[in-house]
């Protein structure tokens, strides 16, 4: 889809290893790149130049939860004949649908929610565009990105019930994003679902809901991240996210390690940023299970 000496806008708060291929493996082929805050939506027309034919954006973002205007980003986008990319990982287009709002391509890394059950590697790019759709139907088959029937099939059962899994994933995360606002020992709460998030007005416009994806600063630092979450129990201390187990992680040791560091402190990545999966048990069971391992901040 591009050539060399193209130019790509990319929002500054992406996923680790999307960060990592563009910036490590991307470049290398003489791509372009500017990343910026997208939330500011103003950014997106002073990055764009000449050469560029692609925007890319998480909404909400990875790991801080920044919400981005997609229709006035589809909106611009158009304007200069750029195609413009989501990745909607996070809500699956259960929750929230960024063709519909104009873009023009939807990533999906699959082996999250639409999954949901942890057993899967796979990605899918959506479009409502013929044009588009004829140009990856090419690639795929010159490239043989075909996945594995078995896969498939594991897929096509994770589906089925997708729907039942995102309400119950949205429950569950407002109800210990809601439990976590109220801790002595938690600093903020990153919740685009919760009325406390600065871009709440604008999330429900664009999206019927949230997942069970989530992320708070802890008060303190390294050491109380690390007190914590070797505490947790029903948790688990792991990368990914969107299965029906709660999983937890420290993105500036974890999935966003590979970003500069420098980077990271700018976006607010700090060693007390708490990335939360919550999965599909007993949310009285996982706000126990988080109050318990607060409590040890206390000892």
């Amino acid at each position: 889809m591009l050539s060399s000496g193209d130019h790509i806008v990319i929002g500054d708060d992406i996923y680790g290893g999307t960060n990592r291929l563009l910036n490590q493996v991307m470049a290398r082929f003489n791509i372009k790149m500017t990343f910026t805050d997208l939330t500011n939506i103003s950014n997106l027309e002073k990055s764009i130049e000449p050469n560029t034919k692609l925007v890319w954006l998480e909404s909400p973002t990875n790991p801080t939860m920044k919400v981005v205007d997609i229709k006035a980003a589809a909106a611009i986008a158009k304007k200069h004949n750029i195609l413009l990319v989501v990745d909607n990982t996070f809500l699956t287009p259960y929750l929230q649908r960024p063709l519909d709002l104009g873009a023009d391509l939807t990533i999906y890394s699959i082996s999250k929610y639409m999954n949901g059950h942890g057993d899967v590697i796979m990605g899918s790019i959506a479009t409502n565009n013929e044009e588009i759709y004829q140009k990856l139907k090419f690639l795929q088959n010159a490239m043989g990105i075909i996945p594995a029937p078995f896969d498939c099939y594991q897929v096509n059962r994770g589906l089925k019930t997708l729907a039942l899994r995102m309400q119950k994933h949205n429950e569950n995360c407002r109800l210990v994003g809601e439990f976590l606002e109220r801790h002595s020992k938690v600093e903020k709460v990153l919740h685009p679902g919760l009325p406390s998030h600065p871009q709440y007005e604008l999330f429900k416009k664009q999206a019927s809901g949230h997942s069970g994806t989530f992320s708070m600063y802890l008060k303190g630092g390294l050491e109380e991240s690390r007190t914590f979450l070797k505490a947790v129990k029903v948790f688990t201390l792991a990368e990914s996210l969107g299965g029906y187990e709660s999983l937890i992680e420290l993105p500036s040791l974890m999935t966003h390690a590979s970003v500069p560091s420098d980077l990271r402190k700018q976006l607010g990545i700090s060693d007390s940023l708490i990335r939360l999966s919550v999965g599909l048990e007993d949310p009285e069971d996982l706000i126990a299970d988080l109050d318990q391992a607060l409590k040890k901040l206390e000892e």
